[in-house]
């Protein structure tokens, strides 16, 4: 950049802000500084500052003022023709910017894990659609590595994970907490048990498990260190359910998905010697990329849904 166009310094310090440019037209319109600064909101010696910092920031004067009124100068007049195209110009992009806006606030893609989309995001759309009635929300559902994987592929605007840590390249904020139980059918051994099971144990014992991925197994495996062979491995919260209210064996679920089966002694609990079986529930979005319209919204919606 050469010394003299560093001495005149960039447009914002050589160009009158939007503000200035909006009085002028106004003057020009009005003929009376007084009356202009009425229709913008603003004092008269606040507008008539503002036209003394404009002429000093162009270098030539701009309104003759006289107790009649206020007259564009020659100078002036040229400088109006040119501020009404820089006003139109900006009176345009802002149209197009609410576009842009309303075109993001129409839709929210959101990707959640299963426990968390069948128990907590329900709810939490209903409260969304009465705040924002006009955006359309489609929601995929699956483990906490597929939505990782939407989120960075740009598939989705917000995503729930269940998993001990947040998947790389996210930034995640914690919603709500969240305890696994070890249940089984009435008819199985450990229902009758009198002492509560050890950790060894219960990771020795084939189980009725999610998917490799999930939220629920990742919590699961960290807190036992290993696992023997599942039973049988399911891919959603509801089937593991299912399986074991038919009595093929124990599992691990959340207590979200248990409240009616254990009330009505469907399954039983099952306590646990020697581990820690909670977890957080997040909020997860691409790193640096905080949400924004519909997904912001919905953030907020979740805050201090701390379950256990």
């Amino acid at each position: 950049m050469s010394e003299t166009s560093e001495a005149r310094g960039g447009l914002a310090h050589r160009v009158p802000d939007l503000g200035a440019l909006e009085l002028l037209l106004a003057v020009a319109r009005l003929g009376s500084l007084g009356r202009a600064a009425r229709e913008l909101g603003i004092t008269q010696p606040a507008a008539s500052s503002r036209i003394r910092s404009m002429e000093r920031q162009l270098g030539v004067a701009l309104v003759d003022r006289s107790p009649r009124g206020s007259r564009l100068t020659d100078a002036g007049a040229l400088v109006t023709d040119w501020a009404r195209r820089i006003v139109e110009a900006a009176e345009a992009f802002d149209v197009g910017a609410q576009a842009l806006r309303d075109r993001r606030d129409s839709r929210l893609r959101v990707a959640a894990s299963m426990t968390i989309a069948e128990y907590l995001l329900p709810g939490w759309l209903i409260a969304l659609r009465t705040a924002r009635p006009d955006t359309a929300v489609s929601l995929l559902a699956g483990n906490s590595t597929v939505v990782a994987e939407r989120l960075l592929a740009d598939e989705a605007d917000l995503g729930f994970v269940e998993g001990p840590t947040v998947p790389a390249g996210l930034d995640a904020a914690v919603i709500a907490h969240d305890h696994l139980i070890v249940v089984t059918a009435p008819s199985h051994p450990w229902a009758r048990r009198r002492k509560p099971l050890e950790a060894a144990e219960l990771a020795s014992t084939p189980l009725i498990l999610r998917e490799k991925g999930s939220g629920t197994r990742q919590v699961l495996e960290a807190a036992l260190g290993s696992l023997a062979r599942p039973l049988i491995e399911l891919s959603s919260t509801t089937a593991v359910k299912s399986s074991v209210l038919s009595g093929a064996g124990p599992a691990v679920l959340s207590e979200l998905a248990l409240g009616e089966e254990l009330s009505a002694r469907r399954l039983v609990g099952i306590p646990v010697d020697g581990v820690r079986l909670r977890r957080a529930l997040r909020a997860v979005w691409p790193t640096g990329h905080r949400p924004t319209g519909p997904a912001r919204d919905l953030l907020g919606l979740t805050q201090g849904a701390a379950v256990g």
